[in-house]
């Protein structure tokens, strides 16, 4: 003997409207673990003492998605007299300095439970040509305020507030050798 379920036409509208909102929730779900970026008063980091004494060079700049969900990639040249975007920790791990491509930069290290943040950014002032004044710009934007740091072995990510994503490879320190 099988069963027979009739479902009224208000039961099922509610059904639909009730597996449309679980279909959205899920697909919104999914969407927001695909672009993962930690609340905005959040910053996460390792601790600085794993990044003692590196160097850091930008490989990669990804912008956020367009409208069409495409990630697309910033040009990153290698920087006036062949200087690339660098971000160097010194060994006592309290300070940081590099290059822009064209100018020099230094900060000091904040850190605290949730993870370390540049402070004090400062760099020194020579001029370089428009689209490098521009690049250098927003990177030190980006250094003073980013979202999280990943280190996965020798690769360094530094994502942005603005969902903004620079990708840094580990070089040998050459005041080290390391």
């Amino acid at each position: 003997m099988t069963a027979k379920i009739v479902i009224s036409s208000p039961s099922k509208r509610y059904l639909n409207s009730l597996f449309t909102t679980i279909s959205c929730l899920g697909i919104s779900l999914l969407t927001a673990c695909a672009n993962v970026i930690p609340p905005c008063g959040a910053k996460t980091s390792p601790p600085s003492s794993e990044l003692r004494n590196t160097k850091w060079e930008l490989t990669r700049w990804h912008l956020p998605p367009n409208a069409n969900g495409e990630v697309r990639a910033r040009q990153i040249p290698q920087g006036e007299n062949s200087n690339p975007i660098q971000i160097i920790f010194d060994a006592k791990g309290d300070r940081v300095s590099g290059s822009t491509g064209c100018n020099r930069f230094t900060a000091s290290l904040d850190e605290d439970a949730k993870g370390f943040t540049f402070k004090q950014i400062s760099s020194t002032k020579m001029s370089c040509s428009p689209a490098r004044m521009e690049l250098e710009n927003d990177f030190l934007y980006e250094l003073n305020d980013y979202r999280s740091i990943v280190r996965n072995g020798d690769q360094l990510l530094m994502i942005g507030a603005d969902r903004e994503v620079l990708s840094f490879t580990q070089r040998n320190n050459t005041a080290t050798g390391k």
